[in-house]
């Protein structure tokens, strides 16, 4: 089975440089471990300039991976956020009596108005300013429970 290596472009511009400045197809093959024909294809490729728009290439691929990469973790984060958010909504307490409103929470409280307390006797008569008029007398005893 073959092997296909992949080599970077600073890798390919080295050798295509080498190339240019004098030295042999043949010794470069042969020290890089590379096919000359494939040399020969660099060289052409350099020549036409498609080197620099590979380079411009792996700059926007490098770019756009790290991209990916900041969105991946962001959704790894939103995820374990939503299933902790889960987690607390099961084990929260839920209310005892629904509301018509349909509404989850309850409306705030009345304020309640002060009660004064109620007189007795002549207490009563004396803070009312009328006479006669007194409060029934408060008994402790329940009125069925007449023993």
């Amino acid at each position: 089975m073959v092997t296909y290596r992949t080599h970077s472009i600073e890798f390919k511009r080295q050798v295509v440089q080498e190339f240019l400045s004098g030295e042999t197809l043949h010794g470069l093959a042969k020290r890089h471990e590379l096919p000359r024909n494939l040399i020969r294809i660099w060289v052409q490729k350099y020549e036409a300039g498609s080197f620099d728009e590979d380079v411009a290439a792996a700059d926007t691929m490098q770019t756009y991976e790290a991209r990916i990469a900041a969105l991946e973790r962001l959704v790894g984060r939103q995820a374990l956020e939503i299933e902790f958010l889960k987690g607390a909504l099961k084990s929260a307490p839920r209310p005892r009596s629904g509301t018509t409103s349909g509404s989850k929470f309850l409306p705030p409280p009345t304020p309640l108005l002060p009660i004064e307390p109620r007189r007795r006797g002549k207490e009563a008569i004396v803070a009312s300013g009328t006479s006669g008029e007194t409060d029934p007398p408060i008994s402790n005893s329940h009125p069925k429970s007449s023993a």
